[in-house]
């Protein structure tokens, strides 16, 4: 087997010093664990320049495209790295799949309408990636064997010279509007709750957009936020033009590390206090709800099922149960749900057998998912989709992108919602949605 080649850096504990190198060249994209300020994410990585863009097709498959993402990586060519690194990308693919790409592995609906455009999915085969482990403290440039030595040198220089961090400044024309009104919002719960008397679902997962025209450079937007609202989950995506993803996520989707699967759910929030006082007691109301609490099972049992169509017979687990993990701006309740795959099944089959992840869809979430496309008035876009790499040996981690802003033809959205059980107040759970984003929408507000 081929074996990667590792250059080693400085090691910058900022990504995005480094990605200003790489910021306005064709496919480049950043996985960022909000570091320094964010403390739980070990790696950041960021590539350019694809060998191939990858996009489904409006009529195709999902199970189709993923069989063409999987044809891609053999087409790569498997390799390993050196020994001495422990490095989570050996080549392979980055990129998004929204929400939409349900649609694609379902039998779904079309009332909602598509008024973005997105590609469902899109995803660049990269033989090269910049890696920066902040457990170890090191910063490097990975090259697999079939990247031209030409290719590599040049990559070497580029990251070894100063780079340029000025960038255009971003701005909203406008302040940032919710789509629909606070009525709606109301009516549209009314009937969630009219399902979940009749008994059609436990749980259903509504969202509200918020949107603004706007202009400038989507990067500093994006250096705004990361410091206004570090996580693990992090993520910019150049698309064309000025267009790209701003994703400030906290959750995992799933993550497969030497065939061992994991996925670590959010259900239960609430609002950073204004002291330490209100803030210990948000906490321990959270910690205590019996409501979140509900709400987070319903959705630690339907990914145990959702993982156990992959996973080995028996090796699925719940090793944590309602933790609480504390951002800038929320407290969430967060569990874990693992397993190993089984014999013959790969971190694409988990994709096609789980996406889109189910705490951002309700229980049972079929059914909850055409409940959302009746409910909501748009398509959400790569909002509650996913930003994800996946290597040639395998390995792959991806986030449920939630904290996201899509800027696009000019227009600036982003999107806040929450599980709706029997027992939910439509005045608690619009407040919520906009709990969730006032982070953000204060910070792009401010540019």
């Amino acid at each position: 087997m081929l074996t990667c080649s590792v250059h080693p850096l400085p090691y910058l504990t900022n990504p995005a010093d480094y990605f200003a190198h790489i910021r306005h060249a064709p496919g480049a994209v950043l996985l960022d664990s909000g570091r320094p300020a964010a403390d739980r994410g070990r790696y950041d990585l960021m590539s350019a320049w694809p060998l191939q863009a990858l996009c489904v097709q409006p009529d195709e498959s999902g199970r189709e495209f993923l069989q063409r993402l999987r044809n891609a990586l053999k087409q790569l060519g498997n390799a390993e790295l050196p020994e001495t690194y422990e490095l989570p990308f050996a080549g392979g693919l980055i990129g998004y799949l929204s929400y939409d790409f349900g649609r694609h592995l379902e039998q779904l609906p079309a009332h909602s309408q598509d008024d973005v455009h997105l590609p469902d999915a899109q995803l660049g085969l990269y033989a090269w990636a910049l890696i920066s482990d902040h457990h170890a403290a090191t910063s490097q440039l990975v090259f697999h064997q079939s990247l031209e030595k030409t290719e590599r040198e040049r990559l070497t220089q580029l990251f070894s010279q100063p780079a340029d961090v000025h960038s255009r400044p971003f701005s909203l024309k406008q302040p940032m509007q919710a789509d629909i009104s606070a009525q709606h919002y109301e009516q549209a719960l009314t009937q969630i709750h009219r399902y979940i008397k009749a008994g059609d679902c436990y749980q259903v997962n509504y969202t509200q957009r918020f949107s603004a025209p706007c202009e400038g450079d989507a990067w500093a937007a994006y250096r705004a936020l990361r410091s206004a609202c570090p996580t693990p989950f992090s993520g910019f995506m150049s698309l064309t033009g000025d267009d790209a993803i701003l994703s400030l996520s906290p959750e995992r989707f799933v993550r497969v590390s030497h065939n061992q699967v994991e996925t670590r759910p959010i259900k239960g929030t609430r609002p950073r206090g204004k002291d330490s006082a209100e803030d210990a007691a948000n906490a321990a109301e959270l910690l205590a709800s019996p409501k979140d609490r509900a709400e987070n099972l319903m959705i630690v049992d339907l990914l145990r099922n959702d993982l156990g169509r992959t996973c080995r017979t028996g090796s699925v687990k719940v090793p944590e149960l309602f933790n609480l993990e504390s951002y800038p701006n929320v407290h969430h309740l967060v569990s874990s749900v693992t397993g190993e795959l089984a014999h013959g099944k790969d971190a694409l089959d988990l994709i096609g057998d789980s996406f889109p992840g189910g705490s951002i869809t309700g229980a049972p979430k079929i059914r909850a998912m055409q409940i959302i496309d009746e409910l909501e008035p748009t398509r959400r876009g790569i909002y509650c989709g996913s930003l994800l790499y996946l290597d040639v040996r395998g390995e792959m981690d991806s986030s449920i992108a939630i904290r996201t802003v899509l800027v696009k033809d000019g227009h600036a959205r982003c999107w806040g919602g929450g599980g709706i059980v029997a027992d939910s107040h439509w005045q608690d759970e619009y407040q919520e949605s906009i709990t969730k984003v006032k982070v953000l929408l204060d910070t792009l507000q401010t540019l």
